[in-house]
């Protein structure tokens, strides 16, 4: 009872709040929502933008590999490679990372061999690098920061704001949408697995949220509850479309520790960033690669991954699939209801779903693989069915390709029941059927090499 009176005097105290105001970007409050609430109990004023010391590192097709630092606030941006010509992409980094941190060049470096941009990496390691809670809450100047930068592309350069694309990962993806509240029109927000303490359960005057620009896009990639599993991640759909890899929750090769008993937030990372943080870091990993995989990383709209791997979900419907990552904006506009969840792989596989008719003179007990062909490349052996095989049945599997085989020319029927039979059974595919995002090819008989076409 004593713990309960204490807590809410402390919320009490943070609902009376305090403010901060700052020449170039406005005024800042302590009071609800942003602390004395359950989800932002400690309350934290946001550091002074000199503090916090936001950076702003170009990076274009004239300078691939060295940043020009650019401000809005001389005359540097004038003298930089920036063109108005180009879309603008900023990278925002999130706890304890730096916008020199070698994931934002790299990614920029890719963007910048499939498109001409203005690639701006944003460095806020000042004020990401201290304890979580004050980040938390310096949010909000960085994002302020960005708003700023834009308006003085917008004023100076009658630059549009609609052409302005923010990646923001982790505590980057709460910059990217307060820089979207505080400038109306940006034209996309990516978040990269937004993160979950202090964010998850707010007020959308908080947290990222599809208000914030006219197309967000968000990829889920650790939304375990921070305590006890230590996930980082927020779990919703905040975002016009949603990306769930491999079910948002585990990622291929990142066990999660023991250590589920941690409750200071301030003290999860310090020494343990790759260790604890697979999951987290995944999410720009996998948007990095989409880059140069721009029909890779297809999301199939569906209400849980146990029914995506079930099958129940494919093919795609009629307006098609969305491929997570840096080409999701070409679905902007196609789906009606928001959000939408989408369940996908979590690496760049293109599923084809095979059915296959049985043929023969009698029943056996076996297995059945298939291999598929293509113009790009074929798949391996993978397994459709195993047990008893019977004349007439029909079986169906998903092959996961991991080469986009372009048009489909044949397909390899095997069949094997490990054993040596004296009564020499047979068997076949009387049909076989190859289905690839949402288009049904035309089936044919066992004795012809089976084509397709792709769609």
């Amino acid at each position: 009872m004593l713990g309960t009176w204490i807590l809410a005097l402390c919320l009490l105290s943070a609902a009376e709040g305090t403010e901060i105001c700052f020449d170039r970007l406005g005024c800042f409050s302590d009071s609800v929502p942003w602390s004395g609430t359950i989800e932002r109990p400690i309350q934290k004023l946001p550091w002074s933008p000199e503090k916090i010391n936001a950076r702003f590192l170009l990076y274009t097709r004239e300078n691939p590999q060295n940043y020009q630092e650019i401000s809005a606030v001389d005359s540097s941006l004038s003298y930089s490679n920036f063109k108005t010509s180009r879309l603008t992409r900023f990278i925002v980094h999130g706890f304890i990372d730096s916008g020199e941190e070698n994931w934002l060049a790299d990614m920029c470096q890719r963007m910048l061999t499939v498109e001409d941009v203005n690639c701006i990496c944003i460095d806020w390691s000042s004020g990401s690098r201290c304890q979580y809670t004050q980040a938390s809450n310096n949010v909000r100047v960085v994002g302020a920061e960005i708003a700023y930068f834009v308006n003085t592309l917008v004023d100076n350069f009658g630059y549009s704001p609609a052409n302005v694309h923010i990646i923001g990962h982790s505590l980057g993806a709460h910059v990217a949408g307060e820089a979207g509240k505080r400038h109306p029109g940006i034209g996309r927000i990516t978040g990269l697995d937004p993160a979950q303490p202090y964010f998850q359960g707010t007020p959308i005057e908080v947290r990222l949220d599809t208000t914030d620009a006219a197309f967000v896009d968000v990829i889920h990639t650790d939304t375990a509850p921070t305590i006890p599993y230590l996930g980082f991640g927020m779990s919703p759909a905040i975002g016009h479309l949603d990306f769930y890899p491999n079910g948002g929750v585990e990622m291929p090769g990142c066990g999660k520790n023991a250590i589920s008993q941690i409750v200071d937030l301030d003290g999860i990372w310090e020494g343990s960033r790759d260790f604890v943080a697979c999951n987290h870091l995944r999410s720009y990993k996998y948007y990095s690669d989409s880059i140069i995989y721009p029909d890779g990383f297809l999301g199939y709209s569906c209400n849980s991954y146990d029914a995506f791997e079930s099958g129940f979900c494919f093919p795609c419907p009629e307006e098609g699939c969305p491929n997570m990552g840096h080409y999701a904006d070409k679905f902007k506009g196609k789906f009606n209801n928001f959000p939408r969840e989408f369940p996908l792989l979590p690496t760049p596989f293109w599923r084809y779903k095979v059915t296959v008719t049985l043929s023969g003179n009698k029943s056996v007990t076996g297995y059945v693989n298939i291999a598929l062909y293509g113009s790009n490349g074929n798949t391996r052996q993978y397994q459709i069915f195993k047990g008893t095989l019977k004349p007439d049945n029909t079986h169906t599997g998903y092959i996961d390709a991991e080469v986009n085989l372009g048009t489909v020319t044949k397909v390899k029927f095997l069949w094997n029941n490990n054993v040596i039979n004296p009564t020499l059974p047979e068997i076949g595919a009387s049909t076989i059927v190859v289905q690839y995002r949402f288009c049904a090819s035309n089936t044919v008989r066992e004795d012809v090499l089976l084509t397709l076409t792709a769609c």
